[in-house]
């Protein structure tokens, strides 16, 4: 998978307009949404990539299941694409028969070893994608700032989406101050307008790891981060959408590595603004929409954190590695 979504795209002879794109990964007919359905729960999902097609993926003992490919077979009815089924698209029923399928032994062919798996974005396209800046205390030391009296946010754009097991190619980019944020990840499940604090997570679909990949000389260019945060393929998240029936996304050790060096490590307790803050507030100032990733901030430990003689920037060739607690590890190479 490269860092640029948009020649995955053309490689896999579908060059048409990147919104479209993973229906046209499909042949089948469009499904019509159902926005009654709830999403599924107690599943861990990825998108999956066979063949030149995405495909949704269930994490199975036995291995992931490719829904297309067992949809063909047993017909569900299931949606196919992770953005169908935030879409509450097709019989969203049909993943726990699939799951179940596949449980029993009846869909062996259709599963993949997860060492054998390939990969694609979680999610290839997002109404918004909104990234919280300065949510660690530690971290905000380090940068010599003062804790923010409000939430600080900046976005990315469908482009910066990659995948686990991608690549960022900073060989070709003018930035020079490159560096890593390992980041919790938020997909929204359903959207609105000023909810509650107290109901923010009745909104998450799921969780999962990011990687909030920054040029600091682009970003410090300006008081405005945008140009240095969102370039092609900055913006890993995955390998897993964890259902938030799972996860209490306060309790969750967050850590980085750089070619095997870990550089960051902490707890999303240590946040300033939780989850259940971060969405109120979004939602206080705009309209949330299903399938909206929130990027939830970073903690200390970043190269931009260093002493100025210290700081060695990040180049081709770097691997890294982000892992958070119960939701998988995340690599991701620099070329």
């Amino acid at each position: 998978m490269t860092s640029n979504r948009r020649a995955f795209l053309k490689a896999a002879g579908l060059a048409g307009a990147a919104a479209a794109a993973p229906a046209a990964a499909q042949t089948a007919a469009p499904m019509q949404a159902n926005p009654a359905q709830s999403l599924p729960k107690n599943m861990t999902l990825a998108t999956i990539e066979r063949g030149g097609k995405l495909s949704l993926g269930i994490r199975t003992p036995a291995g992931v299941l490719d829904v297309a490919a067992a949809e063909a077979e047993f017909k569900t009815g299931a949606p196919t694409l992770m953005e169908d089924l935030i879409a509450r698209k097709g019989d969203i029923s049909g993943l726990q028969k699939l799951s179940d399928i596949a449980k029993g032994g009846q869909a062996a062919k259709h599963l993949i070893a997860e060492t054998a798996v390939k990969f694609g974005p979680l999610v290839s396209t997002a109404p918004k994608i909104l990234c919280i800046g300065l949510n660690y205390r530690a971290h905000v030391a380090e940068a010599n700032q003062t804790i923010p009296a409000n939430q600080i946010f900046f976005n990315k754009f469908n482009s910066s989406l990659n995948a686990h097991g991608g690549t960022i190619a900073v060989s070709k980019e003018s930035a020079k101050a490159f560096d890593y944020e390992a980041e919790l990840v938020v997909i929204m499940g359903r959207g609105g307008r000023n909810i509650s604090e107290a109901d923010a997570l009745d909104y998450v679909f799921g969780y999962a790891v990011g990687q909030d990949f920054s040029a600091r000389d682009l970003q410090m260019l300006t008081s405005q981060w945008m140009m240095g945060k969102a370039g092609d393929g900055w913006g890993p998240i995955g390998p897993w959408l964890v259902t938030a029936d799972q996860i209490d996304p306060q309790t969750l050790d967050i850590e980085c590595f750089v070619n095997g060096e870990k550089r960051q490590s902490s707890n999303t307790k240590n946040m300033i603004f939780n989850i259940r803050q971060q969405i109120a507030f979004l939602s206080k100032n705009l309209t949330l929409s299903p399938g909206d990733v929130i990027f939830t901030g970073t903690p200390e430990g970043v190269i931009g954190g260093y002493p100025k003689d210290k700081q060695v920037w990040l180049k081709a060739g770097d691997k890294l590695t982000t892992v958070i607690s119960k939701l998988g590890e995340q690599v991701v190479t620099l070329t």
